[in-house]
């Protein structure tokens, strides 16, 4: 099989783009110079990725084998990235069903080759469900006229893999767990970028390859050991973990489900994978070495990207919203609502009866001595008791009364983002048990709707809480937001309609605006 980079364009399918895996392997295959399909069953799901235009999309379906044809048509490679995570009963047949089909169109269509991601799990052991199926699929696809490289990976470090995510609300939820026996197995985790990479490095494997390869990082752990440290790296006290070797997988399941957002028939797969070893196989094998050169993300480094808590400048840790990812750890349209971790928004909006100029002036002119439009004394209030517990409290004020640039200090906040005339995203820089920034947007109204001198305000409230008080602090200060952030867009509101009838260019401080 040539290497990618001595032919150029090479098409390849990609089924399961909507998932997990293989809406991030799209971009870099396209980064490797693949000329890239997408098959799947419901396309208009695709719609929101950044990649989208550039690639072509084929509506398929692999278990009643409709498009199939069409979308392996020219394909030299096709990645199979469909299964099923325990979808209800007989959901291993309808898997084996959907493999077989598609193995017989690959061979009908000419594929050279068949790349599949499984699971990694002993060989003797009493499989669950869950990952019997995706053995059971690979093997499939080891029978089959056309050559197939089959890899198995354990836990996927990556926002929004759901190993990762259970992980994730396990450890930051709760400061002492009780556990079930799997909390001792041996794990192989192995990072999302490494996963990718790897995906992509199989094309490149000798003609006729026609093998399993187990892929990991470079550190074997217990999940127990894993618990332990993520919560270190997120900044978390240690855990405390009780196992409890009564508690069946299925009791662990519902356990998780009311624990994290992570929905039980997601969960009890996961769970009764762990019950076993995963570790890697390929010791002295030379094929896996081809594949795997090194360079592997160990746990620690593949978590910090994961919950971007990294000091690397080249690594973007601001709040994004949803402009497409900067890293393939990071969430991207489609992938469940629970994944990417906790993140509660306080989002209020409102028409306003000044034009776009006026309100974005308020909105640049805010805090420091112009103040916050809404209550002065909760601002200050929590001026003084971030001052208290070690904070910087509100007393930096601002560089200039009028204009603001990324990085400057605002009170308690720091300027992240500014887009002139459109954004202000504020960072807290106060003492909290989580990350929170403030959002500020001005929309220009379509002048048919309201007239050609209205505006949309909208401002949005964020926090990523860290830990279980980081929960708690949000449920405490809820009431409180409802009352200051309403305010504040009122009065915002009220200031830029007061500079719209007055049709002056410096707003004046706003000490009769509550």
């Amino acid at each position: 099989m040539a290497d990618p980079g001595t032919e150029t364009r090479r098409l390849v399918l990609v089924t399961g783009a909507t998932g997990y895996i293989g809406g991030r392997l799209v971009p870099e295959l396209l980064d490797a110079g693949y000329q890239v399909r997408c098959m799947a069953r419901s396309p208009e799901k695709l719609r929101d990725h950044p990649w989208r235009p550039q690639v072509e999309v084929a509506r398929g379906d692999v278990v009643s084998g409709a498009g199939l044809k069409e979308a392996l048509s020219g394909v030299r490679v096709a990645y199979y990235l469909v299964h099923s995570m325990g979808g209800g009963a007989g959901f291993g047949d309808r898997d084996l069903e959907g493999a077989s089909a598609f193995a017989r169109a690959a061979a009908d269509a000419g594929i050279e080759r068949i790349v599949y991601l499984g699971g990694l799990a002993p060989g003797r052991a009493r499989l669950s469900a869950h990952m019997a199926s995706r053995s059971e699929v690979g093997a499939v696809f080891l029978r089959g006229e056309v050559p197939a490289v089959v890899l198995r990976a354990a836990v996927i470090i990556g926002s929004g893999s759901a190993s990762f995510e259970m992980l994730r609300y396990l450890t930051e939820r709760l400061p002492v767990m009780t556990t079930p026996r799997w909390v001792r197995s041996r794990v192989q985790p192995i990072a999302i970028r490494d996963v990718l990479r790897l995906l992509i490095r199989a094309d490149s494997l000798p003609e006729g390859t026609n093998r399993i390869i187990d892929i990991g990082g470079p550190d074997v752990l217990t999940y127990a050991d894993m618990v332990r440290r993520y919560a270190r790296i997120a900044g978390l006290r240690p855990r405390l973990i009780i196992p409890l070797p009564m508690l069946s997988p299925g009791l662990s399941s519902m356990w998780v489900g009311l624990v994290t957002p992570v929905p039980p028939k997601v969960a009890r797969p996961l769970v009764e994978s762990l019950r076993h070893d995963a570790v890697v196989g390929n010791a002295h094998d030379q094929e896996a070495d081809d594949l795997s050169p090194g360079g592997e993300l160990g746990f620690d480094r593949a978590v910090e990207l994961a919950i971007r808590r990294t000091s690397e400048a080249q690594v973007d840790t601001r709040w994004s919203s949803a402009t497409g990812p900067a890293l393939p750890s990071d969430p991207l349209p489609g992938d469940p609502d629970w994944s990417g971790g906790s993140t509660y928004v306080d989002e209020r909006s409102q028409r306003v009866v000044a034009r776009a100029m006026n309100l974005w002036r308020v909105v640049e002119a805010i805090g420091g001595e112009n103040g916050w439009y809404s209550w002065p004394l909760a601002w200050a209030a929590r001026g003084w008791i971030d001052l208290a517990v070690g904070g910087v409290g509100a007393h930096r004020g601002r560089r200039d009364r009028r204009y603001l640039r990324v990085g400057d200090s605002v009170d308690f906040w720091r300027v992240e983002e500014v887009i002139p005339g459109e954004l202000l995203r504020l960072r807290a820089e106060m003492r909290l048990p989580g990350r929170a920034w403030l959002e500020l947007r001005v929309e220009r109204d379509h002048p048919a709707d309201e007239g050609p001198n209205t505006s949309v305000y909208r401002q949005r409230a964020l926090f990523r809480p860290i830990g279980l008080l980081g929960h708690l602090y949000w449920a405490v200060v809820t009431p409180l937001h409802g009352v200051v952030f309403g305010s504040m867009v009122r009065g915002i509101s009220k200031q830029a309609e007061r500079l719209e009838r007055m049709d002056i260019h410096d707003p004046p401080p706003n000490d009769d605006v509550n």
